[in-house]
């Protein structure tokens, strides 16, 4: 079967910089997989060559064997390839409501019209569907900035949900999140539906080793090593590049 999403040889030059370097990269359909490294390890690069933001100085990205790797960002949100980011993204001045209708809206070709009574029943009960599997639903018509950080990144989940994606990137999606409401978000990712394959980008080690059945360590722009949890844990050489800064590795 082909893999959801994969990498071939990727590299990314800034000038003399090397922060991508050959990342040949494999996450499989249905994957729960966590990618961790060091700060300035080249996640963030890593990322932003998967989605489009940056283009590769040599390599390719394939999203279910297809060649993406000179789609632009929303092309590849509409064939399947969506994430979240570190830092929250959302409109303060909108609903959750609002926000989820604008994400289906785009994704229906409905654009920007959908109102409570425009758009039609299938639509209002898609959003319905969404708000009630992240927990949003006595929230719809609260305006964001005014909701717990917790919230505000269910939301975030919630939006890149709503475009019915294949591959989910989650880019530190309990940053930040106080530790009371930290439970919902692992929660809400554990519940995510089987055949959406997800990769989280995470530097909490608890909600890694929680979460994932496989784990991509990168260092210095390369894949160090890919394995099982447990191995990762006892892996001299991710060890060895942590010093110390997690209990588990």
């Amino acid at each position: 079967m082909t893999a959801a999403l994969q990498t071939r040889g990727l590299a990314k030059h800034f000038g003399g910089l090397v922060a991508t370097r050959d990342v040949t990269f494999t996450l499989e359909r249905g994957a729960r997989q966590a990618l961790i490294g060091p700060n300035g390890a080249g996640k963030t690069t890593f990322v932003n060559l998967l989605t489009g933001v940056l283009s590769p100085s040599a390599g390719q990205v394939l999203l279910g064997g297809e060649d993406i790797t000179r789609l632009a960002p929303e092309a590849r949100v509409r064939r399947g390839l969506v994430r979240t980011f570190q830092i929250n993204q959302l409109f303060g001045d909108l609903t959750p409501l609002e926000t989820l209708a604008l994400a289906v809206g785009e994704r229906l070709g409905q654009g920007r019209r959908w109102t409570r009574t425009v758009g039609g029943d299938g639509m209002a009960s898609e959003i319905d569907a969404v708000a009630q599997r992240f927990g949003l639903a006595d929230v719809l018509d609260s305006r964001t900035d005014t909701l717990p950080y917790g919230k505000q990144r269910l939301l975030e989940i919630a939006v890149a949900f709503a475009w019915n994606p294949q591959v989910l990137l989650l880019d530190e999606p309990a940053a930040g999140v106080p530790e009371a409401e930290r439970r919902d978000i692992l929660d809400a990712i554990a519940a995510l539906p089987a055949d959406v394959s997800v990769l989280l980008i995470e530097h909490d080690m608890d909600l890694v080793f929680s979460f994932a059945r496989r784990i991509s360590v990168l260092v210095d722009g390369g894949l160090l090593v890919e394995d099982e949890p447990d191995a990762i844990a006892r892996d001299p050489r991710v060890r060895a590049v942590y010093l110390g800064e997690s209990r588990h590795v």
